[in-house]
């Protein structure tokens, strides 16, 4: 199996604040995996790592081969990123802005157009492309960020909260999606606070917390590790991060 991201001994950090350390993780092809862990664990870091646009202190960084510190927009020509909060061209239309991200990634016309076509009419965003994105709600503007990403057919997904913001049915969407790219070779790194979607979407799962992997391994793994094997991914989440005191801090702002 090809080896799509492989972190070798990553550290970073900013001031005092020990953002990543010592991280080691291998991602197959075609796989979706997931990075969880609470605020300030070092999820979006990573990402950012894998992605070119955060520079590590130490170790070593490969996307399909490619050296990420030595080539970083040979890395960037193959992957597609989706941030939390996306941040768009406003005073753009949404398919102003699809036509101009499809052109960055130099996409033949006709194939871009049938592309762009295909996605508002998944996204049900037909009629509304001509629309200002400034107006557009943040559902839309999620939905707009997705079919940016997935144009030009990268070969790595990067996806910081991509349901974020999503109607039921448009989230159910993008979960299908990204298991039909898994299927097709398309690997998928995502980041989520909803632990029944990474139940749901993830062949493998990484806990990250202060900056450390504290397990990896598919869900069922996740909870025999943490011996709660009928038990919740959430109520695992809670014990291995150390954070399984939620009822006594509930019980302490309500009296």
């Amino acid at each position: 199996m090809v080896q799509a991201v492989v972190l070798e001994s990553v550290s970073k950090r900013f001031g005092r604040i020990q953002a990543v350390r010592n991280l080691n993780l291998e991602i197959e092809g075609g796989m979706v995996y997931g990075l969880l862990g609470p605020n300030g664990s070092g999820k979006s870091t990573t990402m950012k790592m894998v992605m070119g646009l955060v520079k590590p202190d130490s170790g070593r960084i490969c996307v399909y081969g490619i050296d990420v510190q030595r080539d970083p927009m040979k890395v960037k020509k193959i992957l597609g990123y989706v941030p939390e909060t996306p941040c768009l061209y406003s005073f753009l239309t949404g398919l102003e802005y699809l036509d101009f991200i499809a052109d960055i990634y130099g996409m033949d016309a006709e194939i871009k157009k049938a592309q762009i076509e295909e996605f508002l009419e998944a996204f049900e965003l037909e009629g509304r492309e001509n629309e200002m994105i400034s107006g557009y709600s943040h559902g839309m503007k999620q939905k707009i960020a997705l079919i940016a990403a997935l144009l030009h057919k990268p070969k790595l997904l990067v996806l910081d909260e991509p349901l974020g913001g999503l109607d039921p049915k448009s989230a159910r969407i993008v979960k299908n999606l990204i298991h039909k790219l898994a299927d097709d070779g398309v690997t998928t790194i995502m980041s989520t606070h909803v632990l029944e979607i990474a139940d749901a979407v993830c062949d493998r799962i990484a806990i990250l917390y202060r900056g450390e992997k504290l397990a990896e391994g598919t869900s069922a793994e996740l909870r025999e590790k943490a011996q709660m094997p009928k038990s919740t991914l959430e109520e695992v989440f809670l014990k291995l991060t150390g954070t399984n005191d939620v009822k006594e801090i509930v019980e302490a702002l309500l009296s």
